[in-house]
């Protein structure tokens, strides 16, 4: 099971979304805030590769930000 070492999957979870138009975007500056269609305790969507894998929801603890993970997404390929 040693050769599972050396696959790599890129890791990523969608907060929200929000649509804006490019000229919008590009007048943003840092530190600009961008209003997510998701709350707090909203739903969030994990992707693996790109592809949606799980569903979760966010979990605020003191000052720590973490994804507890409420569905496993089945696909059949």
């Amino acid at each position: 099971m040693t050769f599972l070492n050396d696959i790599q999957v890129d890791l990523s979870v969608v907060l929200g979304r929000s649509e804006m138009q490019v000229h919008q975007l590009l007048r943003l500056g840092r530190g600009a805030i961008i209003e997510l269609d998701t709350g707090e305790n909203g739903e969030v969507d994990i992707l693996a590769n790109d592809k949606v894998v799980a569903r979760g929801e966010i979990q605020v603890t003191d000052e720590r930000i973490s994804i507890k993970v409420t569905e496993k997404i089945e696909k059949n390929f």
